[in-house]
């Protein structure tokens, strides 16, 4: 939490007071301790935040669920569960974690991860091998928001993802809980119009989202502009086009196709939302949430050490990420010494930093204005001297 120009492990042992090998070994025993901490301080998080729930604005929704990967680089596939990801750029080594951050008025909150496991991992530690959306799916099937949030209506809740999770079980799943899923979909995904969903057998008349929009010329393009927010607001120009439709395997849904205004036939992007009631608008105003996941990842990889772990055994990557994600709730806590008026992370850092070199001075000048404070400050110091 504090600053620094290193966050490898031979710079937190030597903050901790250890040796490197100690350290390593000091995550790996501590790994449940690192889970449930992260746990208990996401549900404290969560519950502070929610004794005042506020709609997004101009959305119907109060709560919303972001799931996305990240990837943590490894210089080798030696360490323990290291595997080669492609992630759209190149391959990348290193381990991937499936994020599931829920946002509360406006508030990014980080929940336990999902790690990927190696089919070599699964073997070596006798567990069954899943896919990273089984382990979605599992994940979404047991997570119960009342330990968050306590009682709420399912309909206040809408989940958020990109293509990489456009799955009908995750999409069924999310349905199942009666909970709102707007999700980026696939080129190919199949869907069919309401008309020939009524009109013709279940199995036939499929077509791919893209085709489906080219097919439907006749749909109107409609303007919208959404405001983004940070420190520059900004104006971006969207031209969409939407029509009730149905999901292959999933059910009814709202299908919109949308592109830059500026950049019209430039890259168009699909959507789907499995509650027909919303208005285009709003569901492209709610999938724009999805950036605050992209801007924790940030925070988390420039200031929090996400990426700079060097040991070898996955247990104790495992600790450090759960420790980097328990750290960034705490900051959002505005821990002691920190003001809540501080918005960047670095400032929040150096604020942290500064209360920390501080607290032996504080403590001093608050002995010595005690009655024979100077007597036993003197003491101390003796004392001091002779351990040494």
């Amino acid at each position: 939490m504090v600053v620094t120009t290193k966050h490898s492990l031979e710079e937190a042992a030597r903050f901790s007071g250890l040796h490197k090998s100690q350290f390593s070994k000091l995550l790996k025993l501590h790994r449940p301790i690192a889970v449930q901490t992260l746990e208990t301080l996401s549900k404290q998080q969560a519950k502070r935040l929610s004794k005042s729930l506020k709609a997004f604005k101009g959305l119907p929704w109060k709560i919303a669920i972001i799931i996305d990967s990240t990837l943590q680089s490894r210089s080798s596939l030696r360490p323990e569960n290291a595997k080669r990801f492609n992630h759209g750029q190149g391959f990348v080594i290193g381990h991937q974690w499936t994020n599931i951050v829920l946002i509360i008025n406006d508030y990014p909150i980080p929940l336990p991860p999902i790690p990927f496991y190696s089919q070599r991992y699964c073997l070596d530690h006798g567990f069954a091998y899943l896919t990273e959306h089984e382990r979605v799916v599992d994940y979404i099937s047991n997570l119960n928001l009342e330990g968050y949030i306590g009682s709420h209506d399912s309909r206040d809740v809408v989940v958020l993802t990109d293509s990489g999770y456009d799955n009908k079980k995750i999409e069924n799943t999310i349905a199942d809980k009666h909970w709102t899923f707007i999700t980026a979909l696939s080129k190919t995904r199949s869907v069919k119009s309401e008309t020939l969903y009524q009109s013709t057998p279940k199995s036939k008349q499929w077509s791919h989202v893209a085709t489906f929009f080219r097919n439907h010329r006749r749909l109107k393009w409609q303007t919208i502009r959404i405001m983004t927010g940070g420190q520059k607001i900004k104006r971006m120009e969207f031209r969409i086009r939407h029509a009730i439709g149905y999901l292959r395997y999933v059910g009814k849904v709202q299908l919109v196709c949308s592109e830059p205004k500026k950049r019209p036939h430039g890259r168009r992007r699909y959507f789907a939302c499995n509650d027909v009631r919303v208005k285009a608008r709003q569901i492209m105003i709610a999938y724009r949430l999805r950036w605050a996941v992209e801007l924790f990842h940030k925070k988390i990889k420039q200031h929090l050490g996400f990426e700079d772990v060097a040991t070898s055994g996955f247990d104790s990557v495992m600790s450090h990420l759960h420790w980097v994600y328990c750290a960034y709730i705490l900051f959002e806590m505005a821990p002691p010494g920190v003001s809540s008026q501080a918005k960047s992370l670095g400032d929040k850092q150096r604020q942290l930093q500064n209360y920390l070199e501080s607290k032996e001075k504080r403590r001093a000048l608050q002995t010595l204005t005690q009655i024979r404070g100077v007597q036993r400050y003197k003491n101390e110091l003796r004392q001091a001297l002779a351990d040494d």
